[in-house]
């Protein structure tokens, strides 16, 4: 019997020595598996934490005017922006231990794995943050074994690589909360209008439990659900220590605001004007177009979105219901930043941006050009010339031009520099054009900014060559900023997630032309809108000068198909184009002033808050009260007197002579002598 005893007892013994020599081989292998498998994941070294991020545009004031995302609003923000209550809250009610486990709490795992055993199912989750940012980051949400290990694996990579802090800032920025918003600050903006870091303890609370369940637990969708789940984040944040029983029950009381605009998301403002942001950036700065999709980058550019809302409020408001096109550009003359922008009458229906790509013939408009080129070879305000219709024959007497004045109306006499620019005559400006060498006007063009093909022939001076919006309105600005030209700037800077500047411009100006100069061509096209001087032909501004309540300067012009204003103010260069986008003959009858009806009421309307600046005087210029039809000085023998301005030296000294009393005479006899017959008519008709 003792036999049998020691023979079992040797037997277990062996059995025992068998099962310890399998666990020690088992745990040998474990120990080195964990180890080849810890080595593994240090050599795969950190995971990337790039995600989708909402790309912001930001305006002039800081607005925001424009987002660009996949669908998923994201703004990252760093976390010492976001709430206390909203890191407390959210790790207290999804993680209490975060800051003491290595990426997995087992206690909570093993519970789960009980559950799920026992239901059958992997109803029951157990993650931690670190899980599920790790999901959040490169996995989908389908609940198999195969995804919850490989969930794991990179959750070791994130905790053997990043620091807690890190993965709680990840972790608040990409967690869903419902109606297209990831991450906290978007959240924030979308349900309380606010940033993260100003979220009360109520919103926190409220936030926090949104994620369980972003359709379900959404107080957007039923607030008392959401507030029975806020109860339970409050209490767990009592328990863990975060708050006190008597702040749960405030903030439990606190009856919370939303919103429903969405706060920071809005509509897009100046579509056209962010489509040359975009163009820029991807064709000039080189910026990858994924990047500037989905990349959480700032965009800051020049757009006031005043201004921008009075350039699309006046279009909208003057713009006939047909197939009628529009450009607007307006430019600050200080630094070229281009302020407003439109591009057609309606984004939805064409996105073609008409201001940067489409040239037509700016017929008068061009002239300024002209008359700073006169101005340097000797011309001055009170030059004359008679206007009369002339052939002018060039090409060696090969061809011939035949301009015409509009509706054929001629002085038949002379006419100062002054007046043929307020009039717009065009006789006397080929006149001059001819004079000067027609080669003096493409050179001249060149120097304000004009880069499209130009050519010296004699039409030019008539602008029949075309030009860009953008092109043509950056080309004025030296006539408001005494002689300095600009390259028209639209983004100031752009600026990564991680607030590192990627591009940055600064302004680009460069004094090139005369001071003196371009001030007394601001002079000289204020007259347009002076009807004072009105002779042989109205002002070409006389329609709406009414609409325009400070100093203003300008010239307009138009073609059979094309009307144009480009004018400005010392703070502001704008201008307007009206046409067809097939060159269809415009009816200028009813079309024809439109665009300056547009330039002059955004004008009025978008520096409605400005100062009323004059322009500014340089040194070297005089003025003299010159009568605007011969170029003298005014005095009694023809008092009627222009404040007009001069290189010194060049100003006349002259008062009206005797024999031009006769000539006046004879002006205000034959305006009589008009009424009269008006008047006649006027009664013929009545009766």
């Amino acid at each position: 019997m003792e036999v049998v005893i020691q023979q079992k007892a040797r037997k277990r013994w062996r059995l025992f020595r068998l099962w310890l020599r399998l666990l020690l081989i088992v745990l040998v292998l474990g120990a080195g598996s964990a180890v080849s498998l810890l080595s593994y994941i240090k050599m795969q070294g950190p995971p990337p934490l790039q995600v989708s991020q909402t790309t912001v545009l930001y305006g002039h004031d800081m607005s925001v005017i424009g987002e660009h995302h996949q669908g998923q609003q994201r703004y990252w923000v760093a976390l010492d922006e976001i709430s206390p209550y909203l890191k407390e809250a959210t790790i207290s009610i999804e993680d209490r231990k975060f800051y003491q486990h290595h990426g997995f709490d087992l206690t909570r795992i093993g519970g789960a794995v009980v559950a799920n055993l026992r239901a059958g199912s992997m109803a029951q989750g157990a993650s931690t943050i670190t899980q599920q940012y790790a999901r959040n980051l490169y996995l989908g949400h389908d609940k198999t074994w195969n995804r919850k290990a490989q969930e794991a694996l990179y959750a070791l990579r994130l905790e053997m690589h990043y620091t807690k802090d890190d993965i709680l800032e990840g972790y608040l920025n990409t967690i869903y909360y419902g109606h297209g918003a990831y991450g906290i600050e978007a959240a924030a903006q979308h349900f309380f209008g606010k940033k993260a870091a100003d979220l009360t303890l109520a919103e926190a609370s409220m936030l926090a439990g949104v994620p369980k369940g972003p359709s379900y637990y959404s107080p957007l969708v039923d607030e008392e659900r959401a507030k029975a789940r806020q109860e339970i984040i409050l209490q767990s944040m009592v328990e863990n220590g975060y708050i006190t029983a008597q702040e749960a029950e405030e903030a439990i009381n606190e009856a919370l605001d939303y919103v429903t605009d969405g706060g920071m998301r809005s509509e897009t403002i100046g579509p056209y004007f962010q489509d040359v942001v975009e163009e820029q950036l991807v064709e000039e700065v080189g910026l990858d177009p994924a990047l500037l999709e989905s990349g959480g980058l700032h965009i800051y550019t020049t757009l006031d979105p005043h201004m921008q809302e009075e350039a699309e409020r006046w279009v909208e408001v003057e713009m006939p219901d047909s197939d009628l096109q529009v450009a607007l550009v307006a430019i600050d003359p200080s630094t070229g930043d281009v302020r407003a922008l439109v591009g057609g009458k309606n984004y939805g229906e064409s996105s073609f941006n008409r201001a940067t790509k489409a040239r037509r013939s700016p017929g008068s408009s061009f002239k300024p050009f002209l008359y700073y080129a006169a101005l340097e070879q000797g011309f001055t305000p009170a030059s004359t010339l008679i206007s009369e219709p002339t052939t002018f024959s060039y090409d060696q007497g090969r061809s011939t031009y035949s301009p015409r004045n509009f509706q054929d109306r001629y002085k038949d006499d002379f006419v100062t520099l002054l007046q043929a620019l307020a009039f717009s005559d065009n006789i006397f400006a080929v006149k001059t054009h001819m004079f000067l060498g027609t080669d003096e006007l493409v050179e001249t063009a060149r120097r304000f900014g004009i880069e499209s093909p130009l050519r010296d022939i004699p039409s030019l001076a008539l602008g029949t060559l075309p030009v860009g919006v953008l092109e043509l309105t950056k080309s004025y600005v030296p006539f408001a900023n005494n002689g300095f030209t600009v390259e028209p700037r639209f983004i100031t800077k752009v600026v990564d997630r991680d607030g590192d500047v990627l591009y940055e411009q600064m302004p680009e100006t460069e004094q090139t032309l005369d001071p003196r100069l371009t001030f007394i061509m601001a002079d000289l096209m204020t007259a347009m809108f002076d009807p004072s001087l009105n002779d042989y032909m109205s002002v070409t501004g006389s329609s709406v000068n009414r609409l325009v309540n400070r100093p203003v300067a300008g010239k307009s012009g138009s073609t059979s198909t094309d009307s144009w204003m480009v004018g400005f103010t010392p703070q502001l260069v704008t201008g307007v184009w009206i046409g067809y986008d097939q060159s269809e003959t415009l009816n200028h009858g009813t079309e024809g002033q439109v665009a300056k009806r547009i330039w002059a009421n955004f004008t009025e309307h978008a520096l409605e808050n400005e100062l009323m600046l004059q322009f500014r005087q340089p040194p070297g210029v005089v003025s003299v009260n010159m009568n605007p039809s011969n170029g003298f000085l005014a005095n009694d023998v023809c008092p009627n007197g222009r404040k007009t301005f001069f290189v010194e030296g060049t100003e006349p000294t002259e008062g009206c002579p005797e024999e031009a009393r006769d000539n006046e005479t004879d002006a205000i006899d034959e305006e009589n002598h008009e009424k009269e017959r008006f008047l006649d008519r006027f009664i013929c008709w009545f009766h």
